[in-house]
């Protein structure tokens, strides 16, 4: 039973802060401060009573619906909330309680955030891309896997890969493909991860990304005209990396070279 506390009490601390990382999904694209006034029905207004504002439960327990007005609620927030209680349950089996999971977890909520925001809006919010970037560099002080210089590295060797490849894809065919957007993530991602899971995140984004992008293509309309934003494929490729990747690149080069 003791050992069970440690990993429910992060759950439920990662489900809380999800409920905040829906504040500010909703609120940053439209300059909007995360701090104040506190969350309301979008319908009637009302501000929520904190029994009301349980994250998980009282979707659960209001079965959807505002208290108030009977407006539905949508199904995105007790899913963020459950997505990232799991994200923070992962990282504590995987890193314990230490620096390294405070760091990474932060780190991963912030993906979170860039990826919802990207789906609903197709931005990039620089307010966290190029804050994010320093703030990486400074977490590989502390961080034991990833070295300052890795970082650096990352952080050029990220934003810089993107850069070429829209400066090449806009001088090819005169448009634009690749927002800046993108550029500063993957500049962020490196910074946090290195430019070894640079690497992999951009392999992990384009499959899954290609994956996506041909299975909408195969059942959408033949005259649908859509962007698939890159950003969550990104998002995805480093979160993927931070739980898996070096276990993958190992396997990798031991099947590949042995």
């Amino acid at each position: 039973m003791p050992s069970m506390i440690i990993p429910t009490a992060t759950f439920i601390m990662g489900a809380c802060i999800g409920s905040f990382l829906n504040v500010c999904i909703f609120r940053i694209p439209e300059s909007k401060s995360v701090v104040s006034p506190g969350s309301a029905c979008p319908r009637c207004n009302t501000f929520l009573k904190f029994y009301d504002n349980i994250p998980i439960i009282s979707y659960l327990f209001l079965m959807g619906k505002c208290r108030t007005c009977s407006a539905p609620i949508s199904i995105r927030y007790p899913m963020v909330e459950l997505l990232t209680g799991l994200l923070a349950l992962a990282a504590v089996i995987k890193y314990g309680i230490s620096i390294d999971f405070f760091i990474y977890f932060i780190f991963i909520s912030t993906l979170v955030v860039i990826t919802f925001i990207d789906l609903d809006h197709q931005i990039i919010p620089d307010v966290i891309s190029l804050p994010g970037i320093p703030i990486g560099l400074l977490s590989s002080v502390f961080l034991a896997s990833v070295y300052f210089k890795d970082a650096l590295i990352g952080a050029l060797v990220g934003g810089g890969s993107l850069f070429l490849v829209a400066w090449g894809y806009q001088l090819i065919t005169g448009k634009e493909g690749m927002g800046g957007g993108d550029i500063k993530l993957l500049a962020m991602i490196g910074a946090f991860i290195g430019w070894q899971g640079v690497f992999f995140t951009i392999f992990v984004a384009s499959a899954s990304g290609s994956l996506i992008g041909a299975v909408l293509m195969l059942f959408a309309q033949k005259d649908l005209k859509f962007a698939v934003p890159f950003g969550p494929f990104l998002s995805l490729g480093a979160i993927a990396y931070i739980f898996f990747g070096q276990e993958l690149i190992f396997w990798y080069y031991h099947i590949a070279f042995r």
